[in-house]
């Protein structure tokens, strides 16, 4: 419990003030447990959970993390925490600022985003 607690921590310590990014994972004892929740809430988070034996509400996290193993960790191979931080910062902001996606109408994005704002 500790660890995952931990790494939360770690995580809301690098957030810029005001952001508060949604947390989403599977129904695993960890992120059901009154310290993970407790530690959620301190930050101003919002938990978002998959619903039992619901596959489907995971998808589009599976789906990233998927090409994030396929595109960059299995290539990569980091050696090092540095190395895999570095290389994962890197690939997150070529993720969002370059990588087009069929979704998205072959936009990255930050080109979807700013799409969507402007006609907003």
């Amino acid at each position: 419990m500790k660890m995952v607690t931990d790494g939360l921590r770690i995580a809301i310590d690098t957030l810029n003030p005001g952001e508060k990014p949604l947390v989403h994972s599977d129904q695993g004892f960890q992120y059901r447990h009154t310290l993970w929740r407790d530690t959620l809430a301190e930050a101003g988070l919002t938990q978002s959970m998959s619903r039992k034996g619901t596959c489907l509400d995971n998808a589009v996290m599976e789906g990233f993390f998927s090409h994030l193993k396929e595109e960059w960790f299995r290539i990569q191979q980091p050696g090092t925490l540095d190395e895999f931080h570095a290389g994962l910062t890197d690939y997150l902001h070529w993720w969002n600022t370059t990588r087009i996606q069929q979704r998205l109408g072959y936009l990255s994005p930050d080109e979807y985003r700013a799409q969507t704002s402007a006609t907003a």
